[in-house]
């Protein structure tokens, strides 16, 4: 089983989680995303890509590197945005899913389409993203802007502990994090470029691709659904998830508890391969 964290998060959001599946049984890898903890890029050259493909090809090319054919993927945020594109482009390499907050794939053509005002507030932070005052703001203040996520948008009713805290935001201290969650928010605005050999599969995304693996989708809140389903298509008029075979547990809270840290059978992944 494959965990994928989101932003502004790190692996120890699945520190229980992780603990309950290895005692089941389960090889549990839970790797830090590019931009996080230990992970680093090969060259300084490479651009320091945080489009929806890349993401998605890294779990692809981790999961050669481990030899592993096919796996139980799972995230959130950002994570489960991976483990849908993944989920979409290669079903032969994604068992089942279990994901929050709906069906995430999008488009640089879907991105410009507006919401409704109370949705655009919850994205506050994406506009911010787009100036260079933001991109400042954030390389001077990752902790306290992280922090001040955790407390209004992520997980609003979680009362969670200043050690709780800072043993997740070790991994914002990453050289390239910035850069990585800067360019993946300006990209969706169309106001930064991806890379070419991502082109192909941008374009079958942006068809908002059906997903056909088992899945479990769960969804934060109300306001997730209004905001994140995919707008209205010919195949998809009411712009509801597009998956199959699931099943779907509403307006349940994400949350993550204080526990120790990972152990005995779960794995993490510290290498970047990029």
């Amino acid at each position: 089983m494959i965990l994928l964290h989101g932003w502004p998060y790190d692996i120890h959001s699945f520190v229980d989680v992780a603990l309950l599946l290895a005692a089941a049984g389960y090889r549990v890898l839970n790797p830090y995303l590019r931009g996080y903890g230990p992970t680093r890029f090969i060259s300084d050259a490479t651009l320091r890509n945080g489009q929806p493909a890349a993401l998605a090809t890294g779990v692809i090319a981790f999961m050669d590197a481990l030899g592993i054919q096919s796996a139980v993927i799972a995230g959130f945020d950002g994570g489960a945005r991976s483990a849908n594109l993944v989920a979409a482009l290669w079903p032969e390499r994604c068992k089942a899913m279990v994901y929050v907050s709906g069906y995430l794939i999008g488009s640089q053509e879907a991105g410009p389409m507006p919401l409704p005002p109370q949705a655009e507030l919850e994205w506050w932070y994406q506009y911010y993203f787009a100036t260079e005052r933001g991109r400042a703001g954030y390389e001077r203040y990752r902790r306290e802007f992280a922090r001040l996520i955790w407390k209004l948008a992520a997980s609003p009713k979680w009362a969670f502990d200043d050690a709780t805290f800072d043993r997740s935001a070790v991994a914002f201290d990453n050289p390239d994090h910035v850069a990585i969650a800067i360019h993946n928010y300006r990209w969706r605005l169309s106001l930064a470029q991806g890379e070419s050999r991502y082109d192909a599969y941008e374009v079958r995304l942006a068809r908002f691709l059906s997903i056909a693996v088992p899945s479990i989708i769960m969804e934060a809140t109300p306001m997730a659904r209004r905001i994140l389903r995919p707008p209205p298509t010919p195949g998809n008029s009411r712009g509801a998830p597009r998956t199959a075979s699931s099943r779907a547990a509403s307006d349940t809270t994400y949350r993550r508890k204080p526990l120790g840290n990972l152990r005995r059978r779960s794995s993490t992944w510290t290498n970047g391969t990029d």
